[in-house]
């Protein structure tokens, strides 16, 4: 045992040895807390200063401060939404012949024979209704009057949106156009362009699969015959121009202007990404003219993150845009989709070159994070073939998806020889038109996605 052995200052030598012992021992642990507490403030403001970055859409920050992360904490995927739209849908006498099962009665199932499975496994599918639901005495062009059994098909195709929006849209008067809406309401079918009583909502924002994505779609108005009355193929009455969203070439600044306003209504109803659709340009032109390019730059410095196009019914260049007004928005544009189905063959338009026989299925996905951002993460397109031929007893046709992954076109899809090399032609017509702009939106969005989860 121990003695103790008094020093100067009353303590004992043992009592000092154990305090000099103990002295570096608790100043090692005030070392540790320090240390602790600055790691802890660090990770506190990396993860601030990421959130922070990812409000300014800084991705590649982004990520690398996101894999320093504990797994719990990183960025990740919640959800996605697949909407995917097609061109237009145009009954012409041809069709509703082909249609046509008794006096009273149509089918209109045999187009989408083909088709079928891939606007089913759409979440969102979206086609262009260039014709009117009248109610009865049906026509093709140029005055489209469809029997309401259409929709039965398009809705039993896998369908969910109609747009009625477009210079057909009044071909049956006011009573056609607020036909076709009724019709769309009793059945419970989404649409925008057109609406039933004046007053209605001019947008939509549809949740899907947990995202809020705000639509809208608008067409182009003719010129003015008489007195300044709005006009599409022919003048409006009154009653007809309040019930469908239209843009007047000449007066743009209008457009502009309510579209903002609607856009921000949108978004206070929680739209978390906004798709506009457009009826606009000219017919049978291969490539957007300014007034086209001119709204399309527009409506991206406004924030929109997607523009589909139709009416010219030939496939029109996709474009990736970029914001004049913040050049970390971009907005991916397709100016036009060709025609979904219609009797507009080479044979008989003096645009000899095949290009009305052809469409696109384009679909644009939307993903969710965990820090609640919505991206447009990819986009991909499916070129469309509108395959004709005869029966013994009636004209057929039929939309032929000229998917890549699909080995044999010829025996999928039932065609012969002669068939099989037009389908092959429309592929690469389309192909060549879209192909550089489709790349470009690819690769942004992709990168996008990518960088927000470090792949």
């Amino acid at each position: 045992m121990l003695k103790s052995i008094s020093g100067d200052d009353g303590m004992s030598v043992n009592s000092k040895t154990a305090v000099r012992r103990v002295r570096p021992v608790f100043a090692a642990l005030i070392a540790v807390l320090i240390v602790i507490n600055f790691f802890i403030s660090y990770r506190n403001r990396a993860k601030f200063t990421s959130e922070e970055k990812i409000h300014r859409h800084d991705s590649d920050d982004v990520a690398s401060a996101n894999v320093d992360l504990p797994e719990t904490e990183k960025i990740h995927e919640v959800s996605r939404a697949r909407i995917s739209v097609t061109g237009d849908v145009i009954i012409h006498n041809a069709l509703l012949d082909s249609a046509k099962v008794s006096k009273n009665k149509y089918n209109f199932d045999y187009i989408y024979k083909y088709f079928k499975s891939y606007a089913e496994a759409s979440d969102y599918a979206v086609t262009n209704l260039e014709t009117t639901l009248g109610g009865a005495d049906y026509t093709g062009y140029p005055v489209f009057n469809t029997p309401d059994s259409l929709l039965d098909s398009i809705t039993g195709t896998g369908f969910d949106m109609l747009l009625t929006a477009n210079n057909h849209a009044n071909d049956t008067g006011f009573k056609g156009m607020s036909r076709t809406a009724k019709v769309l309401n009793e059945r419970k079918i989404d649409f925008i362009g057109t609406v039933e009583n004046k007053d209605d909502k001019r947008y939509l924002v549809k949740e899907i699969n947990g995202i809020k994505i705000g639509m809208i779609c608008y067409t182009y108005e003719g010129k003015a015959r008489s007195g300044g009355r709005k006009a599409l193929n022919g003048w409006m009455n009154n009653k007809s121009a309040a019930i469908i969203n239209t843009f007047n070439e000449r007066n743009l600044n209008e457009f502009y202007t309510e579209l903002e306003q609607r856009l921000s209504a949108m978004k206070a109803e929680g739209a978390e990404a906004t798709m506009v659709y457009l009826h606009w340009g000219e017919e049978y032109q291969l490539e957007p003219n300014s007034v086209q390019k001119k709204i399309a730059q527009k409506l991206c410095d406004m924030d929109v993150d997607v523009i589909v196009g139709g009416h010219p019914h030939v496939v029109q260049p996709m474009a990736l845009l970029t914001s004049g007004t913040d050049s970390e928005h971009k907005t991916v544009c397709i100016y036009s989709m060709g025609n979904s189905v219609s009797n507009q063959r080479k044979n008989y338009m003096k645009l000899k070159t095949g290009h009305t026989e052809d469409g696109v299925f384009i679909s644009y996905v939307f993903t969710k994070y965990s820090d609640g951002r919505v991206i447009l993460s990819d986009v991909d397109l499916l070129p469309t073939w509108v395959n004709m031929y005869y029966t013994k007893s009636r004209q057929i046709f039929e939309i032929i998806p000229l998917d890549k992954s699909v080995s044999d076109w010829k025996e999928a899809f039932s065609l012969d020889d002669a068939r099989l090399k037009d389908a092959n032609a429309s592929y690469k017509r389309t192909m060549k038109i879209v192909g550089d702009g489709l790349t470009a939106s690819q690769e942004y969005c992709r990168h996008n996605a990518g960088a927000i989860i470090n792949q």
